[in-house]
């Protein structure tokens, strides 16, 4: 285990993967909330703490000097009490936070200079993100907030939907394809927005608490299906 201020990193390592380059390399990642962030973090260097530094300028220091590796194949958890950073680091992985300094390489690519262009890109070939607050699509039905992604990627409609409604019957919704957001209780929106990361594919799959809200057979039963598709990518 790897301890970076107060957010604690496991790292999972398949035996395979010791050989290959990261997937994902963090250096030197900051990201300060407020008005003022280099004086934030002048304030950081000359040994001010987390609560100084607001006192002092009203500037949140969320993140400071996180540097790790994540080889293909691995599962790397981020543990640490509610407000340490875990959420705000894992946006900053995909750009959804802008980091205040550091680099992000993807593959090795540094996402952190990429234009939105290039970045959106990245996203939809390399990244999927499962959110805690759901972030489902009001106006669309379950299934097309599942295939969404794939819509977007120009993916053939019954070839999206073929795919969506499985992804459905594997998260215990295959009746719900119809069904609007707003009619499913916390733990089912949870399991849509699982279906919709899993949608594409991808290379990378981000998770805020991803089962937080699903009950214990229903999380055994994800948990088993990520670990497969890990050992898949």
């Amino acid at each position: 285990m790897k301890l970076e201020g107060s957010v604690i990193f496991e790292k999972l390592p398949r035996e395979d993967s010791r050989s290959l380059q990261p997937i994902i390399s963090v250096e030197g990642l900051t990201r300060v909330f407020g008005q003022d962030p280099q004086k934030a973090l002048e304030l950081r260097k000359s040994g001010c703490s987390k609560e100084e530094i607001y006192e002092e300028t009203g500037d949140t220091l969320a993140l400071y000097d996180v540097s790790f590796e994540v080889m293909p194949g691995e599962i790397f958890v981020l543990m640490g009490l509610s407000g340490s950073g875990k959420s705000t680091l894992l946006r900053c992985i995909n750009r959804l936070i802008e980091p205040t300094g550091g680099r992000i390489l993807i593959d090795g690519e540094d996402i952190v200079g990429m234009s939105q262009e290039e970045l959106r890109a990245v996203r939809r070939r390399k990244l999927g993100m499962i959110f805690q607050s759901f972030a489902l699509l009001p106006h669309r039905t379950v299934l097309d907030n599942v295939v969404f992604g794939l819509e977007v990627q120009g993916i053939p409609e019954d070839e999206r939907y073929q795919r969506g409604e499985e992804l459905l019957r594997m998260v215990g919704l295959g009746d719900y394809g119809a069904s609007m957001p707003s009619h499913l209780s916390g733990g089912m929106k949870q399991r849509v927005g699982l279906a919709r990361a899993l949608a594409g594919d991808p290379d990378i799959l981000l998770m805020d608490e991803a089962f937080s809200a699903l009950d214990p057979l229903i999380r055994r039963d994800m948990q088993d299906e990520l670990l497969d598709l890990q050992q898949r990518l």
